[in-house]
């Protein structure tokens, strides 16, 4: 994996701290052209992976990177699925039926409406399969070395200990699309451990991990023990705490920890993205530095 990677919160009006900033780049970003824009400012950094969510909108932004494939040869997409906030919008504009019918492939909705839940129950890995296929269609032309499952899912699987699945997720992504498969959560070090017990070893595994222990479930003292002793790809995500810790003192602590392969960064603007990669790289070479 790259080193840094670039995020798309910005891009759907979600911030963690300020609903007013929310607003506000919902607005900045209502054109695909303005989002494509500022990936291109930090391809223009250097970094060359974008991770985003399967948003209704990211559809027409693969289009127009496919369009320009010369462009974007060397560009790489992270995808997170599924994006939990589409299927709640349909269910509540199109009804649970309504939604099934838009999301679910014909012949396993018919068997889903024969069956009942009992189907369901019976048939969960296959219904997950398809619904993997169907949001990756949109990257069809696009490299996507990484697949992701969002943090609502991963998180509810592994409150329901339903690590079974959790392995058939990581299964399915390796053979199926020839990726690696990555996990989302807000409980690193837990499911480091359910992972490790279905035999995912040094898993890739996206968490905030920041200074002020900020959405770290056990403690940023247990996520810094987990990160010293145990085999993990760790991705750094809200290293600034939700944007409440100055940028340098909150990527210099980031770039001190062992395992942290990546760290993931959202900005929208150009002197932010600058900012961030600098830093980034500034302390980087530091601990290079001082390792020598």
């Amino acid at each position: 994996m790259d080193r840094i990677l670039f995020g798309d919160n910005q891009f759907f009006g979600v911030n963690h701290v300020s609903d007013e900033k929310s607003r506000a780049q919902a607005i900045k970003f209502k054109e695909d052209t303005s989002i494509l824009k500022t990936i291109d400012i930090a391809i223009a950094e250097g970094v060359k992976t974008f991770m985003c969510t399967t948003h209704e909108r990211m559809i027409q932004i693969c289009i127009l990177i496919k369009q320009d494939a010369t462009k974007y040869n060397n560009f790489n997409i992270y995808p997170c699925l599924p994006y939990a906030h589409k299927y709640a919008n349909a269910v509540t504009e199109l009804g649970v039926i309504g939604a099934l019918k838009q999301y679910v492939p014909g012949n396993f909705f018919g068997s889903l409406l024969k069956g009942g839940f009992a189907f369901v129950s019976k048939d969960y890995i296959s219904m997950m399969q398809l619904m993997i296929d169907a949001e990756m269609k949109m990257f069809n032309g696009i490299k996507t070395p990484v697949i992701f499952l969002q943090n609502v899912i991963t998180d509810l699987l592994l409150g329901l200990g339903m690590k079974d699945l959790l392995k058939a997720y990581y299964d399915y992504v390796t053979k199926k699309y020839n990726a690696q498969a990555g996990f989302i959560t807000m409980n690193m070090p837990m499911l480091l451990s359910v992972l490790e017990s279905v035999g995912i070893h040094n898993p890739i595994i996206c968490a905030s991990i920041n200074i002020d222990g900020f959405r770290m479930s056990g403690g940023k003292q247990l996520y810094e023990q987990t990160l010293e002793t145990k085999a993990v790809r760790a991705i750094a995500m809200q290293v600034l705490s939700g944007g409440v810790t100055p940028p340098k003192q909150a990527i210099e602590y980031v770039c001190s920890l062992p395992n942290v392969e990546s760290i993931l960064f959202g900005a929208s603007s150009r002197g932010n993205i600058q900012e961030t990669v600098s830093l980034i790289r500034h302390f980087d070479k530091k601990m290079h530095l001082a390792a020598v």
